[in-house]
């Protein structure tokens, strides 16, 4: 089978096309091929070693977090042949090989069968980066997020900011807020139905979230970009608000007034997965994937690229920070498309 593969960290030409054995499931496993697969930037971060060797599997890595795909050996997994299904769970790309290949064995707790009316691309476009998860978690069980309450996510093309303005509006939020670096992915963002994006390049964000509120802030931030934006964000929350850092994609290090966590009665919190319970976040994808299925929302894909262009595809994502999911397709009809 054809499989992503790098044996030393390094720039995107790291990632090398190799033909590895189909894999043998074990005893409860089902064999699954792969119709579409996620890049993230976890996928550049652990690839370009910027993360502790303690933290991933020794190299060789196959990179990719979740995936979708079809079972076709059921095994003793309790699933039927042809059974689309989503591929979930922690570590792969870092701790265990990753979805980067055209099949994966495994078990049938990692995989969720798919509703009809949900499309593999949908449903990749809905796991890559894990944004819409990630937002549910955050506002439901860690902020106690209430209907009427406003909610500020930066960067509306990027997996948590995207995810955050759909999820939170499912919840009943009374305004959500997120931004744009420039102009022209401000105005996309506003033709696909986000209306209120800062455009960054014309306003700070502070100065824009006392627009969009009549300057009382917002209830909760869930801030996956950090750096630059750390102050902004914390600056606009609201009497009481919480701050939720989830992601760096600005950098890990920023300043910030202190003053706006004491005097407002705010606090902060620090976002990772295993916070969770796997039963509490199963019923948490559960619940997309049924919103989905409804079409409360639709996930933007802003590109799918072949499996063999995983390189392009990692570099488009970090490089061009395209509006929307980056994805790969084993299926070469898929790939290479907008």
């Amino acid at each position: 089978m054809l499989a992503i593969q790098y044996r030393e960290h390094g720039g995107y030409d790291a990632l090398r096309p190799v033909e590895l054995p189909v894999p043998v499931p074990e005893h409860g496993q089902a064999l699954v091929r792969i119709t579409f697969t996620t890049v993230s930037p976890l996928d550049d971060t652990v690839r370009a070693g910027r993360m502790a060797p303690s933290l991933h599997k020794p190299l060789p890595i196959i990179p990719g977090g979740a995936a979708v795909g079809v079972v076709v050996e059921p095994g003793a997994s309790g699933l039927a042949e042809g059974t689309r299904v989503a591929i979930t769970g922690q570590g792969r790309g870092m701790t265990t090989d990753g979805t980067w290949r055209e099949y994966v064995a495994e078990y049938a707790e990692a995989l969720t069968p798919l509703p009809a009316r949900v499309s593999d691309r949908r449903m990749a476009a809905l796991s890559a980066g894990a944004g819409h998860a990630t937002a549910y978690l955050a506002l439901t069980e860690l902020v106690g997020f209430r209907a009427g309450q406003s909610v500020l996510a930066p960067a509306i093309g990027g997996a948590v900011g995207m995810g955050a303005a759909q999820v939170a509006a499912q919840l009943g939020a009374s305004t959500v807020i997120s931004t744009a670096g420039g102009t022209a992915k401000a105005e996309r963002a506003r033709a696909a139905g986000f209306d209120n994006v800062i455009d960054l390049s014309r306003e700070s964000l502070r100065d824009g979230v006392a627009r969009l509120t009549d300057g009382r802030g917002v209830d909760v931030v869930l801030d996956g970009v950090a750096g630059p934006l750390l102050e902004g964000a914390v600056g606009s929350l609201a009497h009481g608000g919480s701050y939720v850092g989830i992601g760096y994609a600005g950098g890990t290090r920023g300043t910030l007034d202190v003053t706006d966590l004491i005097w407002k009665h705010a606090r902060a919190i620090g976002y990772m997965f295993d916070m969770f319970s796997p039963e509490v976040t199963r019923a948490a994808r559960q619940t997309l994937i049924d919103w989905l299925a409804e079409d409360r929302f639709d996930p933007v894909v802003a590109r799918v690229f072949p499996l063999a262009q995983a390189a392009r595809a990692q570099r488009h994502l970090m490089e061009d920070r395209p509006f929307g999911r980056v994805l790969l397709s084993t299926d070469d009809d898929n790939g290479g498309r907008l």
